[in-house]
C-alpha cells in the first residue's frame, strides 16, 4: 500500500539514491526533482512500475521547485555541496536553496520534511560548508517548524568520497596526507543506515526534532587512513601535514578544481572544517532514537574496496594484522 507522494530534492546523489530506494521499500510514490533528469534512468529501477518518478527542477528557480511539489505528501532535501563551482555555491544551495524548498512546502501545507545537514553545521563556523549548513537548518525551521533535520557525519559507503577517494590516491602516490597531523575525530555513518533514516521520520511524520547520524565508533583521521591502507592491503608514507601548510595545499586543490571536470583533491574551506572534530555532541538523539542499529566501517568497506586491491576480490592479504 502507498502512504502517497514523498518529492526528493537531490535524489540523484550518493545519498539520494539509497534514500529513493529506502523511502521505495516503505511504499511511498517517490518523485525525484533534478536539473537533469535524462541522467538518472537508474532511479526508475527501484519499486513498481511508475512508482519513481523524475522531474526537472533547480534550486534556483523556485516555479520548478513549485512544481515538483504539486501535490505531494511530503518532502526531503538532500541538496549539499562539499566544493563550489560557478553558480553551484554555499549560498545558493545550502541558504537559499532550502530556503526555497521550506517556503514552498509552508505555502502548499507540507508539514512533513525531512533536511539532511550535517554534524558540525553552525552560524558561526568559520568554515563556509559549516556556517551555510547552519544557516541553512535556519530558513528550514523558520518556515516548517514541525521539519526533522538529520545531521550525519561522514557518509561511508560504495562510491562515497572518502574511503574510496583516498583508496584510488593511494594507487597513484606513495604519500597519503595527514591533514593536521591527522587527528580530526570521526564517526563514520553508513549510507544505507542514514537513508533509512530519512525514511523513518517521512514514515512517522516529522516533528521538529533534530538527528546526530553518527557511527557506532570514533577514530582519528589518522586511523581512518590506516585502515584504508589495510583494507586494500597497501603500504604508504603516512605524512603529517601541519595545519600551517594546509593553506598553499588548499589552495592548489582550488586552482586544479577550475579546470573542466576535475574535482578539487582539498580545498580551504574543507581545511577550516577539518579543523573541528565531526563527532556527535550528545545534544541530540540518534540512530537508536530512530530504532537503526548503525553498521561499522569494519562490517561494509572491505566489501567495496575489493578493485583497489592488488588482484581484486582474488587477493590474499599479505598481512594478518588487523584493523590498528
Amino acid at each position: 500500500m502507498h502512504h502517497g507522494l514523498v518529492t526528493v530534492f537531490g535524489g540523484s546523489g550518493f545519498v539520494g539514491k539509497q534514500v529513493v530506494r529506502a523511502l521505495v521499500r516503505d511504499g511511498w510514490r517517490v518523485r525525484v526533482a533534478m536539473r537533469r533528469p535524462h541522467l538518472g534512468h537508474e532511479l526508475r529501477v527501484p519499486g513498481d512500475v511508475g512508482q519513481v518518478q523524475l522531474m526537472q527542477a533547480n534550486l534556483r528557480f523556485p516555479d520548478s521547485v513549485d512544481a515538483a511539489l504539486d501535490g505531494a505528501d511530503a518532502c526531503v532535501n538532500l541538496v549539499a555541496l562539499l566544493f563550489e563551482s560557478g553558480r553551484q555555491t554555499f549560498e545558493a544551495l545550502h541558504v537559499d536553496g532550502a530556503d526555497t524548498i521550506a517556503r514552498t512546502c509552508a505555502v502548499r501545507g507540507i508539514a512533513n520534511l525531512a533536511h539532511v545537514s550535517a554534524i558540525g553545521a553552525d552560524v558561526d563556523a568559520r568554515s563556509d560548508y559549516a556556517r551555510t549548513k547552519g544557516e541553512g537548518e535556519g530558513r528550514i525551521r523558520a518556515h516548517v517548524p514541525s521539519a526533522d533535520i538529520l545531521r550525519p557525519s561522514i557518509i561511508f559507503g560504495e562510491g562515497d568520497g572518502f574511503f574510496t577517494r583516498f583508496a584510488a590516491l593511494a594507487l597513484r602516490s606513495p604519500v597519503l596526507p595527514l591533514i593536521g597531523g591527522g587527528a580530526t575525530k570521526f564517526q563514520p555513518a553508513f549510507v544505507g543506515d542514514v537513508a533509512q533514516a530519512v525514511a523513518t521520520v517521512i514514515r512517522r511524520g516529522t516533528t521538529g526534532a533534530t538527528y546526530e547520524l553518527a557511527g557506532p565508533r570514533t577514530y582519528s583521521f589518522a586511523e581512518l587512513m590506516r585502515f584504508t591502507l589495510d583494507t586494500i592491503d597497501r603500504r604508504r608514507l603516512l605524512l603529517p601535514v601541519p595545519w600551517f601548510a594546509t593553506g598553499p595545499m588548499g589552495f592548489a586543490g582550488e586552482l586544479s578544481g577550475a579546470l573542466p571536470f576535475v574535482e578539487p583533491f582539498l580545498t580551504r574551506d574543507q581545511v577550516e572544517n577539518l579543523k573541528v572534530d565531526n563527532v556527535a555532541s550528545g545534544d541530540h538523539p540518534g540512530f537508536e532514537a530512530l530504532d537503526i542499529t548503525p553498521d561499522t566501517i569494519e562490517a561494509i568497506v572491505p566489501d567495496y574496496m575489493e578493485r583497489f586491491r592488488k588482484y581484486g576480490q582474488f587477493h590474499e592479504v599479505r598481512s594478518p594484522e588487523a584493523y590498528r
